[in-house]
């Protein structure tokens, strides 16, 4: 359910984009990965969802700033799961299978 939720959100990201080299994929993949991971950790420390931008932003990530725009994105989503559900998976790590197979 989490990956169909997941995979269902972002779908028009990864069409939108042209097409990768493998290495630039695997980066693009990487760094998706990284946002959710940090959405995720963000939910789970109690981060409200309108000021979870802002607040992943200040720990100064190592993607690049366009990649920042993501952050809604993923995070309307990962707010919609359970907690529960958030602390028995590792979604940057499904993301990054996601990313990878697509």
């Amino acid at each position: 359910m989490i990956r169909r939720l997941l995979r269902l959100s972002v779908l028009p990201l990864l069409v939108a984009q042209p097409a990768l080299a493998l290495s630039e994929k695997e980066q693009d993949c990487t760094w998706q990965a990284q946002i959710v991971a940090a959405v995720q950790k963000a939910r789970l420390d109690g981060v409200r969802q309108e000021k979870v931008v802002d607040t992943i932003k200040a720990t100064d990530p190592a993607w690049p700033d366009n990649y920042d725009n993501a952050i809604p994105l993923f995070a309307a989503q990962i707010y919609q799961l359970k907690k529960r559900d958030l602390r028995t998976n590792d979604l940057g790590a499904e993301w990054m299978n996601t990313c990878m197979t697509n």
